[in-house]
């Protein structure tokens, strides 16, 4: 087996636009995880990794531990680049970046795990909803591919959470702010759930909004009024309007409700919306904001509130069904959670320097990015779709690739490519190890 390992020209053509990033040597390690990462089925530990990109017992595994836990590199400066790939190759020229920001929980035992802790973890069974690991605030560029009907998140920035430290906002607003750095040309919306409508994202730039989901006792007011001409300070905000309750039933009384065709989910439906022009002056001060209360007939709303959900945003120009579109966008950043997590492997890396710890992850995530852009602009789609449906004639309405076609496609690839000229008929096993098979099963 080769010491170093030879990627195909379509995948290599991304992976040098992160060259920069490193030294000659880590850079090898990197291509060499990244294809180890890839090709392992299961268990995409770092020696996982290693094991997969045919280099255990050519490497010492000290090489590949060092790249998470010592080689020079950053893992902003890798993000950023990716967040470039991602405008260059799947935005218009002009198009707005559309981000999507929330945490998730990779879980880790044992008490030297760096930052290692009890956090908030929403998959988890039961009611408490806590679990013991990692906790990561991640920020991902949701895009619209031509052969999916869904969005789709690609996790482009990270942030690991310390207890005691900064709060998830304020590590969510840095993270926003590099975006807004890096493209100080385009027009940014974030889009978060309710624990990002805090107070760190109050004075966004006139070229960046925020939409999230207003909590049901917040409370908006009337916009600033005009000076009065008395002596005294002059107020900073209206008259109390009300929580979104008192909006809901504002609008029932009135007749206000609006019914509007809303784009979510890859479907078009039907529901009343009403908003008002407010300010939520306990959270974002004297920020314009709009409330936009949504009531879907298809679902059952609470008497009590009357209204579905609260949507609170500081774009004052799109209309309230590219709002709602938006906000709704954001479950594409929790099925990219979920598809990391039972797919690629994201948190199965078992470090515990500080170090390795924040960067094992982040590695992972970007490598689920990487494989979306490569099959973005090499894979066929409807072949494969065809191929799938052929040889599983029970997906009868399987129309887009999951993430797990993404990443069989380039597997495929990947292997292929291992078969070299010198041997045209069948790869060695050393070359073309089935993964998926214990040792003990092929001695038997």
């Amino acid at each position: 087996m080769p010491a170093t390992v030879s990627v195909p020209d379509s995948l290599s053509s991304l992976l040098r636009r992160f060259r920069s990033c490193f030294t000659a040597p880590g850079y090898e390690v990197f291509t060499a995880m990244f294809t180890g990462f890839i090709l392992r089925p299961v268990e995409r530990t770092v020696c996982g990794m290693l094991t997969g990109a045919g280099l255990a017992g050519i490497w010492h595994h000290s090489r590949a531990h060092r790249f998470f836990s010592g080689t020079r590199w950053d893992v902003q400066q890798v993000g950023l680049i990716l967040a470039t790939l991602v405008v260059e190759i799947l935005l218009g020229p002009n198009a707005a970046i559309m981000l999507a920001i929330d945490e998730t929980l990779t879980r880790r035992r044992g008490p030297r795990v760096f930052a290692a802790s009890w956090w908030h973890d929403g998959s988890a069974a039961g009611a408490a909803k806590i679990g013991y690991g990692n906790s990561w605030v991640v920020l991902a560029i949701v895009v619209t591919v031509p052969f999916c009907r869904r969005p789709i998140a690609l996790p482009i920035l990270f942030a690991l959470c310390v207890k005691g430290g900064r709060s998830k906002p304020d590590l969510g607003r840095d993270l926003l702010d590099q975006v807004a750095e890096a493209f100080p040309s385009r027009t940014i919306h974030l889009v978060g759930d309710a624990a990002y409508g805090a107070g760190h994202f109050a004075g966004l730039g006139h070229h960046m909004s925020i939409t999230t989901r207003a909590r049901s006792n917040a409370v908006f007011h009337h916009p600033t009024p005009a000076a009065s001409g008395k002596r005294g300070r002059p107020r900073l905000r209206g008259e109390r309007i009300g929580t979104p309750t008192d909006i809901a039933n504002h609008a029932t009384k009135n007749n206000t409700w609006t019914d509007t065709l809303i784009n979510r989910y890859g479907t078009t439906i039907t529901a009343q919306t009403c908003e008002i022009t407010a300010l939520w002056f306990g959270v974002w001060r004297t920020d314009p904001v709009r409330v936009i209360l949504v009531k879907d007939s298809h679902r059952k709303a609470t008497a009590r509130k009357g209204y579905d959900i609260a949507i609170v945003t500081t774009d004052m120009t799109a209309t309230a069904a590219e709002i709602v579109a938006r906000y709704a966008s954001r479950w594409s950043i929790e099925v990219c959670f979920h598809d990391g997590k039972n797919i690629t492997g994201v948190g199965e890396t078992q470090n515990r320097a500080e170090k390795a710890v924040q960067r094992s992850v982040p590695f992972t995530f970007m490598a689920q990015t990487i494989t979306v852009l490569w099959y973005t602009i090499n894979a066929t789609p409807e072949k494969q779709i065809a191929d799938r449906r052929r040889n599983a004639p029970w997906y009868t309405t399987k129309t887009d690739p999951s993430t797990t076609d993404m990443l069989y496609a380039l597997r495929d690839t990947l292997t292929t490519h291992r078969i070299n000229a010198a041997t045209p008929g069948h790869a060695t096993p050393e070359q073309n190890a089935n993964q998926q098979v214990s040792p003990q099963r092929v001695a038997s």
